[in-house]
């Protein structure tokens, strides 16, 4: 079973890159990136990295970011 907790602020990010959190992104209610990790990140975009040449660039306000943790 997982733990999904929204991302929302700068240290909310920064927990999650630092301690390489799996993410899960929506955008307009449909799951558009699964699996990643955060590389870098500010105020309007975020990258994540799912693979070695499989990286994503989100708009950090049209999108909704969810660290996936696991029990």
């Amino acid at each position: 079973m997982a733990i999904y907790r929204r991302l929302v602020t700068d240290a909310d990010f920064e927990e999650a890159m630092e301690r390489q959190f799996r993410l899960r992104v929506f955008k307009d209610d449909h799951i558009v990136d699964s699996g990643g990790v955060i590389i870098r990140f500010d105020a309007s975009i975020v990258v994540s990295q799912s693979g070695v040449s499989d990286v994503a660039y989100h708009d950090r306000a049209a999108c909704e970011f969810f660290e996936i943790r696991r029990r």
